[in-house]
């Protein structure tokens, strides 16, 4: 059947195939329906305020653990996304395990909207999303900075973290 939707033709001695505008347009439209089909949905859920409660407490129960750049226990210290992953597993939930993936995985919450419980995204070197943090509320976030440092709480207000903040997400 597609054989019938092309025209072959001689040009100068050499095969060329020219593609007939019913053939162009079903490819296009085949092209369309595979790539919206192919991204899953956002998220599978979205956690209710009481698993927020719960995933709040575990996080603050890991301030002063020790930052460690993949960790993702309080045996080894956590980095930003092992925190935050660490959190939703004990409270039940799972989510992705990197800071895009939580980015992209987030329904995005601008900052006046954010509540207790949302993630808080930064660009810390200002090329891509390389931070994220647990909103407590009161401009307030929970977070394993890198480096030397452990997991703390910092202010939104921060210069620091007011320039780098780029958006919230909820799960």
């Amino acid at each position: 059947m597609l054989y019938s939707l092309y025209l072959k033709s001689m040009l100068n001695g050499h095969k060329t195939i020219k593609y007939s505008p019913i053939l162009l347009i079903l490819v296009l439209n085949a092209i369309l329906l595979i790539g919206c089909s192919s991204y899953p949905a956002q998220h599978a859920y979205t956690t209710s305020r009481p698993h927020h409660s719960k995933i709040i407490g575990i996080a603050k129960a890991q301030l002063g653990k020790p930052y460690h750049y993949g960790g993702k226990s309080p045996k080894t210290g956590f980095d930003c996304s092992g925190l935050i992953n660490y959190s939703y597993e004990k409270a039940g939930l799972s989510v992705p395990r990197t800071t895009r993936q939580l980015y992209h995985f987030a329904k995005p919450v601008k900052r006046n909207h954010l509540k207790a419980g949302d993630l808080v995204f930064f660009r810390i070197n200002r090329k891509k999303i390389s931070h994220v943090g647990l909103y407590l509320g009161n401009n307030r976030f929970i977070h394993a900075p890198s480096g030397s440092k452990k997991v703390n709480i910092a202010n939104l207000n921060n210069k620091y973290w007011r320039i780098r903040f780029t958006r919230g997400g909820r799960i």
